[in-house]
């Protein structure tokens, strides 16, 4: 400690221990791998080396970039908006202002597509995906990279989240197979697809301001209100998905933990069925399969 009080910092040790203390005060949740997190990020190192590296020391700069970051967590934003990164499906995926920061439960959805996708492609050969609110385009990347049979578009109404996913697609060597396009869910898009999907937003308009300050100041409101009820997205892309898709196509969707029954029922409606609901990590429903009946 310094006369002050203050803890004084110069080795990465050092520093690690000063953000963990810090957001641990502060009631930030797992304040240890939050710290973790942002340490290492900032400085480029790997779990492995924030242990064997420990001692080294931390120049002035980069201390400035570290202080500044540890005031920006304290302010509640999420270390990997701090970052700029995070990664998904083993995708590196840049994040900005328009996009939804991608949830380790949006996985399921990948998980949960894929094998689908690969007998829609034994059977086509080549196959098309629809990723609707492509936000950071990790859903439909994370496809691509994953069945080389597939190319894929990503819709947003954001042009921000669009330039976020265009870039994303061309970080990972997928560009060639990914287009980005505007469009207020169906308006502007055109052709068929084997499979649509989507991470909609679907919290009810009024449960938005009660969210953690991470998400309700830090993730764009467009890719969280889902309106009075959290279902209006899903009664859009319901609407018209038929036009859409390929007469063999699946749909894919992220549901909030509550919402299986009414939106089973808001497709089987327009002439869905319910194909399989999978869990989250938590044992909440969290994604469902739909295909026409």
């Amino acid at each position: 400690m310094s006369e002050s009080g203050k803890q004084v910092c110069s080795t990465v040790s050092q520093w690690l221990a000063e953000a963990r203390r810090r957001f641990t005060e502060a009631g930030i949740d797992d304040p240890a791998a939050d710290a973790r997190v942002l340490i290492s990020g900032l400085l480029g190192l790997s779990t492995t080396e924030m242990l064997t590296r420990g001692n080294e020391p931390v120049s002035g700069e980069t201390e400035s970039r570290i202080a500044a970051a540890i005031e920006r967590r304290l302010g509640r934003e999420p270390v990997h908006r701090i970052l700029g990164e995070r990664e998904f499906y083993g995708l590196p995926l840049s994040l900005s202002p328009g996009t939804l920061e991608p949830r380790p439960d949006t996985e399921i959805l990948v998980d949960t597509m894929l094998p689908y996708l690969r007998d829609l492609a034994k059977a086509a050969g080549r196959i098309h995906i629809l990723d609707m609110g492509t936000g950071t385009g990790a859903i439909c990347l994370a496809l691509l990279a994953e069945c080389p049979e597939a190319s894929g578009i990503g819709s947003d109404i954001s042009e921000d989240a669009l330039t976020t996913a265009r870039s994303n697609a061309a970080r990972n060597g997928l560009q060639d197979r990914f287009e980005a396009v505007q469009s207020d869910w169906f308006g502007d898009i055109h052709g068929t697809f084997h499979a649509i999907v989507s991470n909609p937003p679907y919290i009810a308009t009024s449960v938005v301001d009660t969210l953690a300050p991470e998400v309700r100041k830090f993730d764009p409101a467009a890719a969280l209100d889902g309106g009075q009820d959290g279902l209006d997205a899903y009664r859009s892309i319901a609407k018209d998905a038929a036009r859409f898709l390929h007469p063999d196509g699946v749909i894919g969707l992220e549901i909030g933990y509550d919402q299986r029954t009414d939106v089973t029922g808001v497709f089987e409606a327009e002439g869905f069925k319910c194909l399989e609901s999978v869990k989250d990590y938590g044992q909440n429903d969290r994604v469902l399969v739909f295909a026409r009946k």
